[in-house]
């Protein structure tokens, strides 16, 4: 295993991108375009539907690049020099938000502007997954990447906070500690210029200490943007003859992902439609349940080197699903409160996990690929979940039975994770 400094510096990576993606994607920037800068854009279509095209368009854009940038970085020496690109693009983008003003013009900007940061986060996620081979032995995997997603969790916590409490909290014209004004935005583009920063601080550490002992034979040229795709190809090729199980594998883990992606995606949106949680409150709970969230990632990991990364899944998932059918009959804050809570308990196992049975069925030298093609499909199967969600709030006129549709999902990776076949090699 890797001294615990890279490990930590490894781990900081994303604490700096979740907090960035919780303030720019979710609560934050995101919300502002909608709900500020596009208020009076005229013609049919709503900012939400247009910030809905924008994120699709991202999301396009990740499945067609997360293989080829996976074939890029099989090549270890590679991960470094991609990762820092992709970092830095996403900083740049994130404080180039700060432009963006309180008129309907910017909002075509801002919307390419969130865009392209969401997607650049995501395609980082391939070299920085790949690491973690560098980092860990097959005896801790899961707890290295636990530790991961735990520092995620919290780096999203952390940002929110300072954010919450330096540019947004109050009522008056000028907000939070740093007595920022609402008018123009100013409040919320200062701090776009903070979240930039905090990705830059917490992930230069992985970026200036993750190199990779390489021998002069083993570095080859880069293959190119043709020459990426017959790799690819060539690859999936492979991988199907060596081990079709493992293919399957990726298909069952972007549906019960998506599932996961659900619950955080529309928590909040159900929290203060059907169980009366005050908009001021929604914020608050994020806190808890990311902190919940860590707590149960860390838990999970060690869980998965003692008993397999496998029945850690199958179980939280099937816990998640009980959770999921309570929260549905039952009403008001507290049950909320308490079932939320539960459920991102089992979140952070669930993805610690399920990198790291990816992880222990690729073969050597293939985990860049592999993590391409996992970024991949989930990218692939990311409309189950709002789909179903919408299905079912329109088939039964109420909002509640949105729950119904996520379950579903996690029902579905459920019964197919169940049918994977662990390697022998794979269960330690």
């Amino acid at each position: 295993m890797a001294p615990r400094s890279k490990v930590a510096a490894w781990a900081l990576w994303d604490c700096g991108s979740t907090g960035l993606n919780a303030v720019v994607a979710t609560f934050v920037f995101s919300v502002y375009l909608t709900g500020t800068v596009g208020q009076d854009i005229a013609g049919d279509t709503s900012p939400a539907g247009l910030l809905g095209r924008a994120l699709t368009l991202a999301g396009v854009a990740v499945a067609l690049l997360a293989p080829l940038t996976g074939v890029l970085v099989q090549a270890p020496h590679r991960r470094r020099a991609v990762l820092a690109t992709l970092t830095g693009l996403a900083a740049v983008f994130t404080a180039a938000m700060s432009f963006i003003r309180d008129d309907p013009r910017y909002l075509v900007p801002g919307l390419a502007l969130l865009a392209l940061t969401a997607a650049c986060c995501d395609l980082a996620s391939v070299p920085y997954n790949a690491m973690l081979r560098q980092l860990s032995t097959p005896n801790t995997f899961g707890r290295i990447s636990g530790f991961g997603w735990a520092a995620g969790y919290l780096g999203g916590v952390g940002l929110l906070l300072l954010v919450y409490f330096g540019f947004i909290e109050g009522e008056d014209p000028d907000r939070g500690l740093l007595g920022l004004p609402v008018e123009d935005g100013q409040n919320v583009r200062a701090a776009m210029l903070l979240a930039a920063l905090w990705l830059l601080v917490f992930g230069l550490p992985l970026i200036l200490t993750a190199k990779a002992e390489v021998s002069p034979d083993s570095v080859q040229a880069s293959p190119g943007l043709l020459g990426g795709y017959r790799l690819l190809w060539n690859d999936l090729r492979s991988e199907w003859r060596r081990d079709r199980n493992f293919v399957y594998y990726l298909l069952v883990s972007a549906v019960f992902r998506d599932g996961l992606a659900g619950i955080f995606a529309f928590g909040a949106v159900l929290g203060v439609s059907v169980y009366g949680i005050s908009p001021a409150d929604v914020l608050i709970f994020g806190v808890f349940a990311s902190t919940v969230a860590a707590v149960g990632a860390v838990a999970g990991g060690r869980l998965d080197d003692r008993i397999g990364a496998k029945p850690v899944i199958v179980w939280s998932l099937s816990a998640l699903i009980v959770v999921g059918m309570t929260l549905l009959v039952l009403s008001g804050p507290t049950a909320f409160w308490v079932c939320g809570l539960l459920l991102c308990l089992f979140v952070g196992p669930t993805q610690s996990a399920a990198r790291t049975l990816l992880l222990r069925m690729t073969g050597e030298g293939k985990e860049g690929i592999a993590f391409g093609l996992y970024t991949m499909t989930g990218r692939a199967a990311a409309f189950l979940a709002p789909w179903l969600f919408f299905v079912f709030i329109d088939l039964f006129g109420t909002d509640r039975a949105g729950l119904v549709g996520i379950c579903l999902v996690l029902a579905a990776g459920l019964l197919g994770m169940l049918l994977v076949r662990v390697p022998d090699h794979a269960r330690s």
